[in-house]
């Protein structure tokens, strides 16, 4: 798989040769879903609390009598039927919403977002990036000479202090080093540019 590395005018300059195995892998929709729905399932942080009927303060008294009202027996406001009691099925913060992938099915789900991107022409190649001070204006006027617009998510190599300050500041823009890649930015973007250093950390971690 040759992929097309472009100069700082955004112009194709020469061919970069990549694994096929990473770049060049058949798209699987279901895998792809699977490994971005696991992703975000394990960011979730189980914060939501809800009452059930032992923990609503509500008076264990009956509310009228059994029989001659005409109206449904009720034994304590506290139950779930009544408004202001205490919910069914509660939500509690011991939930676990964590899914396993196992670690094959994981490298083979983001080689097939590689492959996808490179065949909608969304992910680019650069010998390098970066800059000379960490200035939000030398990335802004980078990327506007590349002819990029719209989100953008680059992945470098090492990390570099200069290009991270410069960068935090612009929205629609993320640096991540490759070993940070995860799959939901990675479809969440409308480009993703990669260091010539960056593609080969990335067939290092996926193969």
């Amino acid at each position: 798989m040759d992929l097309k590395i472009v100069d700082s005018q955004g112009a194709a300059s020469a061919l970069h040769t990549a694994n096929d195995a990473v770049f060049g892998r058949n798209f699987n929709e279901a895998l792809i879903h699977q490994v971005v729905v696991a992703y975000q399932a394990n960011a979730r942080s189980a914060n939501s609390k809800q009452k059930d009927r032992e923990e609503v303060n509500h008076s264990t008294k009956k509310p009228f009598k059994q029989k001659g009202t005409g109206r449904a027996r009720a034994g304590m406001t506290s139950s779930p039927l009544w408004r202001g009691g205490g919910r069914i099925f509660p939500n509690s913060p011991d939930e676990n919403f964590s899914q396993k992938i196992n670690r094959k099915m994981h490298k083979a789900g983001m080689a097939s977002i590689y492959s996808q991107l490179v065949r909608e022409n969304r992910l680019l190649v650069v010998d390098a990036f970066q800059i000379d001070a960490p200035k939000t204006r030398l990335v802004a006027n980078k990327l506007k000479a590349m002819g990029l617009s719209g989100s953008t998510l680059i992945l470098i190599d090492a990390p570099d202090e200069k290009l991270s300050l410069a960068s935090r500041n612009l929205p629609g823009l993320l640096i991540l080093e490759a070993h940070q890649a995860d799959p939901v930015s990675l479809v969440r973007f409308s480009q993703v540019i990669l260091t010539k250093a960056a593609v080969a950390k990335v067939e290092e971690i996926l193969l």
